[in-house]
């Protein structure tokens, strides 16, 4: 598993070196804490621990660790919970990650079916993360050199618009009204079309573009006159793909609304969801690591979320880093489930996505 490095997360400190015994007793107080979300004493440690041990003794330990910054006190008469380090050291070092659910497994199989267009793949494993988690799922799309065209049809609107009908891997139907120099017949328009399809079906439409960007920087009163008008008309429909931010898709954010004291916070939350450029930028982060990758608390570096962590991994596209899917929950969440949900959910959407590739 993949974790955030030192320098990504803004965290020089070197992970605390504690003993054997030490490391027992936090782990229960840190798995307890997850699960039950209420402050752990001494005497719950004691009980539940392997090692004959006293409260008295627990409560030195524990005393060492709040030195270190692992624990805190919520109040002087609680008991402890981790702090944002020590849930780092935790899923650094600690953490036991379950097996997934072989039900879960297959179900997520199920959903993310092959006959399902690109947009509806990345729509359905937002919303299963969101579903099964009872946090926020979020999935990028797929960035746009992953994008292919499969044919391309030009219809004349108005005067200097045309309607560019562009199918890209194999079901998704985007359609984009550009403006253009000149006015131009329905046969000129088809002809384009049929070149375009039969020249480059198949290629990523940010590598067409390149490839007609590059002609254009030719000696124009060379070309005929059927590159010219493709120059003018394909280039300008396939600008917008590398012009548009990468965009993702998420569902379950009012799955965190009950976890919010006031409106305000409410309001910052959803603002903070509706900012594309913010969100894209963390899960782009994100599939620089091999793995899952963890932002706990303020790791993120995004004010709004300071309070939550996000789980997530890359998903590829024949063979290639095509977006990011994760999961934003609450910093006290159940590390051990989510990460390998996610993990599992990456790569099956990447397969998913594979095969409405072919």
């Amino acid at each position: 598993m993949s974790t955030p490095s030192r320098k990504d997360t803004k965290r020089d400190k070197p992970s605390p070196s504690i003993d054997s015994r030490t490391q027992s007793l936090f782990k229960i107080l840190v798995e307890d804490y997850l699960t039950h979300g209420t402050p752990i004493g001494s005497k719950h440690i004691a009980d539940r621990s392997y090692f004959r041990i006293s409260s008295a003794t627990v409560r030195n330990i524990m005393a060492s660790l709040e030195d270190r910054g692992l624990v805190a006190s919520p109040h002087p008469s609680a008991g402890k919970v981790p702090t944002e380090q020590g849930l780092r050291f935790f899923v650094d070092s600690l953490i036991s990650v379950e097996p997934l659910d072989r039900q879960i497994v297959a179900n997520l199989s199920e959903s993310l079916r092959e006959d399902l267009s690109p947009k509806e793949l990345v729509e359905k494993a937002s919303k299963i993360l969101a579903d099964l988690t009872c946090f926020v799922g979020l999935v990028t799309t797929p960035r746009p050199e992953q994008i292919e065209l499969r044919q391309i049809q030009f219809l004349p609107l108005t005067q200097h618009k045309v309607l560019a009908i562009i199918v890209v891997n194999e079901r998704e139907v985007q359609n984009r009204v550009i403006e253009t120099e000149r006015n131009y017949t329905t046969i000129e328009l088809n002809e384009v079309a049929n070149y375009l399809n039969q020249e480059f079906s198949g290629h990523s439409l940010l590598a067409i573009r390149q490839q007609l960007l590059d002609s254009m920087r030719k000696d124009q009163q060379e070309m005929n006159r059927l590159m010219q008008i493709a120059l003018d008309v394909a280039a300008k429909s396939f600008a917008q793909e590398s012009e548009r931010d990468h965009d993702y898709v998420f569902h379950g954010e009012r799955n965190l609304l009950g976890l919010l004291s006031s409106s305000e916070e409410v309001q910052v939350l959803l603002d903070a969801f509706r900012s594309k450029s913010s969100m894209v930028d963390l899960l782009d982060r994100c599939m620089a690591s091999e793995g899952v990758r963890l932002f706990i608390g303020s790791e993120s570096g995004y004010e709004p979320l300071g309070g939550y962590s996000l789980i997530s991994a890359k998903y590829e596209v024949e063979g290639s880093i095509a977006g990011a899917m994760g999961v934003i929950g609450p910093t006290r969440m159940p590390y051990q489930k989510v990460i390998p949900l996610v993990d599992t959910a990456a790569r099956l959407l990447g397969n998913a996505l594979d095969q409405s590739h072919s």
